[in-house]
């Protein structure tokens, strides 16, 4: 029993990253209909801000605030260099796009941040807590904590907000959006900052636990992609049970089977989800009338 809730604690707070990465997939998706392969480097390149100002001795919050405004320059910059430019391009393309934005943002940050590996101090006690039979890293309350109050902000965002409520009728209908007069282009540019806040605060909120370097960012972005289409693309509510679900079945992989076999979970997931429910677990189902 007291194995089985050292695995639940773990693979709740690895589920909680995924997540957020998913739900920055999910946010990207429903605005433009583009999967943005660049959402896991949002994550690493906070991290990694963050991790080399501390070393030049800024005080932890400057870093943090420098780090999250540098990945949410990176979202708005991705949109504005290289998403909008493509104009209407299929969404091959544009899905191309991310992945040769997200190869960019890893080159820049080794080249200007370096190749080494980094981790962040714990924002409080690095002392395990007892909680039923587990011990349980106070690092590991910040990520539950501050997943699910972003989560309850983005819910917040688009239910109580009028630009939120603007960014759902871009994602219904682009062209009817446009033509009762909302700006669909600073929408998705919006969306695109948003994500890379979302990928910002879970990357350095995680980087104490999961540590930080220059490649980490394919593995978020695998996973949380992984996350977002077992919950069902587009689906806010999916992207949050996908993630924990996913980070769920590698902890109990990793402590029951082996933790060699911890990585290949999302790939199984993928290759069942296509296979089985490609919608997800709460994606749309939609009609075709002939």
């Amino acid at each position: 029993m007291t194995d089985l809730a050292q695995f639940l604690f773990a693979g709740l707070t690895t589920g909680a990253i995924y997540a957020l990465a998913a739900l920055g997939f999910t946010l990207i998706y429903n605005a433009s209909g583009v999967i943005n392969f660049a959402q896991g480097d949002f994550l690493m390149l906070a991290g990694m801000v963050t991790a080399v100002l501390l070393k030049q001795q800024v005080p932890y919050t400057g870093a943090i605030a420098i780090g999250i405004a540098v990945t949410v320059l990176a979202g708005l910059l991705l949109y504005r260099l290289a998403i909008k430019p493509a104009g209407s391009a299929d969404i091959v393309s544009l899905i191309i796009i991310t992945i040769g934005a997200s190869i960019f943002l890893q080159g820049v940050v080794q080249v200007v941040l370096g190749k080494n590996q980094h981790v962040l101090p714990p924002f409080t006690s690095d002392t395990p807590v007892e909680l039923l039979g587990a011990r349980v890293l106070p690092q590991a309350f910040w990520v539950l904590g501050t997943g699910a109050l972003l989560v309850a902000a983005v819910a917040a965002f688009f239910k109580y907000t009028l630009v939120g409520k603007a960014t759902l009728a871009v994602a219904a209908n682009k062209l009817a959006a446009g033509a009762v007069g909302i700006p669909t282009g600073r929408i998705l540019q919006l969306s695109f900052g948003l994500s890379a806040l979302l990928g910002a605060v879970a990357g350095i909120v995680s980087a104490p636990i999961t540590t930080t370097v220059s490649d980490i960012g394919l593995m978020f972005g695998m996973k949380g992609f992984v996350a977002a289409t077992l919950g069902g693309l587009g689906s806010g509510l999916g992207a949050v049970i996908g993630g924990l679900l996913v980070g769920l079945l590698e902890a109990l992989v990793a402590g029951y089977v082996s933790s060699a076999y911890k990585d290949a979970v999302p790939f199984v997931l993928i290759i069942i989800i296509l296979l089985v429910m490609p919608g997800g677990l709460f994606g749309r189902k939609s009609t075709e009338r002939v």
